[in-house]
């Protein structure tokens, strides 16, 4: 088991990475209704970009495993998950009592294919954690996840499922502490909410706040019983720029690493601080943003990176491809590539844009109050947290990943013919079975399986795209997200009004 701290080898910032991207092609097909702030077609926007700076042959490419319904269900209710499943917009209407009750309706509609869509984002972040755990890559990258407003009961702020929860309990089960750290305009009120009892999940929220969706994440809020100093929360105002940002940012995130010792990261990275957000009113350039990126890579920990809010859609898939690139430690040009969506992109044409001259409320005297508060709440953390032994959750099982046609140009085909090692695969199996009948007989049994391992050594080509194999869970991890190693009690839900991401 992971005992925390560093666990990728040491170096410059500029040293490459492992990366696992997660992207299916039907997400961009998913549509919020007419006038909605949230458009998936976001998602297929950056991959566009990703394609065309050739950012796709520098990475593992994985269609997701959609997750399962008792997957959804190690954090969200029974009840709740499967009136997702089971809503349509032709029953809706049949169904109002229920859509009061798991707040569905305005600002988190009914639209076609709501469960899958559920399923598609959810799985992404799910299978990058299992990536992290499994030691297959550095970093994991799913930026149709990040839906951090979605409780246990309930939708919220356009979010249903929520993903980063599960993918946090994921990581949970090979790392005794998870350092979750959310970059959106927004306070990440429900990952905040699912961990507030616990000190084996940190929690830290980058915000705007007062008068401000979902209205939750003042500085007061420190986490609760075993939880207490384990929930940061960092306060701010209108038109912050990269400078006052990184006053805040560097110092509390560094800190929170030393004393915290973190195994695994989530970094949720919600494009609506961004300067120009349709929703927003922060003024971060796409490199203030994706400083943070930068700068959590650098502790050489395994991280998650999410996506979130983000509602100038254009912005977000230029801030999410340069974050791509950042995590690659690639230099990415600043005249975009000819591609489909080309034109959504003038009248300039480039992947960066100046920030606005908004005013910056943020006082140096009110950010250092701010600093020095959480500096302090920090030092009241001795050492990092102890976790007492206990039966552990089954591991979600990795089978090896389907490999793709050697045609470099069809590296992001989900069509792609795939080829499997299957002798490797049932000499292993093979060895397990003998080994659990006769374990008095390893010498004979490790000679068999040399000798037919050598068989065929499995290709060493990298960087292909695969479809993510099937997890294969233990029944007997079912239930809630109480059954996670040491995970304390949910924090009883509050119902929130519902606005953005």
């Amino acid at each position: 088991m992971d005992t925390g701290g560093n666990s990728l080898p040491s170096g410059p910032d500029g040293v490459k990475r492992k990366v696992s991207y997660f992207y299916d092609p039907e997400v961009g097909n998913y549509y919020y209704g007419q006038g909605h702030p949230m458009k998936p077609h976001r998602i297929r926007m950056t991959h566009a970009l990703l394609a065309h700076y050739g950012l796709l042959q520098n990475m593992q490419v994985y269609k997701p495993l959609p997750a399962r319904e008792r997957d959804l269900c190690r954090f969200h209710a029974d009840d709740y998950v499967n009136f997702l499943r089971s809503i349509t917009p032709e029953t809706q209407q049949d169904q109002l009592r229920q859509l009061k009750r798991f707040n569905v309706g305005e600002d988190c509609p009914v639209f076609d294919g709501l469960f899958s869509f559920c399923q598609t984002y959810a799985g992404g972040s799910v299978g990058g954690a299992v990536k992290l755990n499994h030691n297959i890559c550095d970093i994991a990258i799913n930026w149709a996840g990040g839906l951090h407003h979605a409780k246990k009961c309930e939708a919220s702020g356009f979010c249903y499922v929520n993903d980063i929860v599960l993918a946090i309990l994921e990581l949970l089960k090979q790392h005794q502490r998870v350092l979750y750290v959310d970059i959106d305009i927004h306070h990440g009120d429900g990952v905040e909410e699912a961990f507030y009892t616990s000190d084996r999940v940190m929690t830290v929220s980058f915000h705007k706040f007062g008068d401000y969706f979902p209205g939750t994440g003042d500085i007061r809020d420190i986490g609760y019983s075993k939880g207490k100093y384990y929930s940061l929360n960092v306060p701010l105002d209108d038109g912050i720029d990269d400078e006052s940002y990184h006053f805040l940012f560097k110092p509390i995130i560094g800190k929170v690493m030393e004393v915290f010792k973190p195994g695994a990261v989530v970094l949720q990275c919600g494009a609506d601080s961004l300067s120009g957000d349709r929703l927003g009113c922060f003024n971060l350039s796409i490199k203030g943003h994706a400083e943070c990126v930068k700068f959590m890579r650098s502790f050489n920990v395994p991280l998650l990176l999410l996506g979130g809010g983000g509602y100038t859609i254009r912005n977000v898939a230029r801030c999410w491809c340069y974050e791509t690139g950042v995590a690659l430690g690639t230099e990415v040009d600043d005249q975009l590539p000819q591609h489909e969506y080309y034109e959504y992109f003038g009248p300039d044409y480039t992947l960066h844009v100046a920030p606005s001259n908004m005013e910056n409320k943020n006082t140096r005297q009110l950010l250092e109050e701010i600093r020095n508060n959480l500096l302090d709440n920090l030092s009241k953390l001795q050492h990092a947290p102890s976790v007492q032994f206990q039966e552990r959750p089954p591991d979600t099982e990795l089978p090896e990943a389907d490999e793709d046609q050697d045609d470099a140009d069809e590296r992001w085909d989900p069509d792609s013919d795939m080829e499997v090692d299957e002798k490797r695969y049932f000499s292993l199996f093979f060895l397990k079975t003998f080994l659990d009948l006769h374990p008095n007989l390893f010498l004979i049994a490790f000679y068999f399986h040399l000798s037919h391992s050598l068989c065929r050594p499995i290709p060493s080509r990298v960087k292909r795209e695969a479809i993510e194999p099937e997890r294969k869970d233990s029944e007997a991890l079912k239930g809630t997200a109480e059954q996670a190693r040491g995970f304390d009690n949910m924090a009883t839900n509050e119902t929130l009004s519902t606005k953005v991401i």
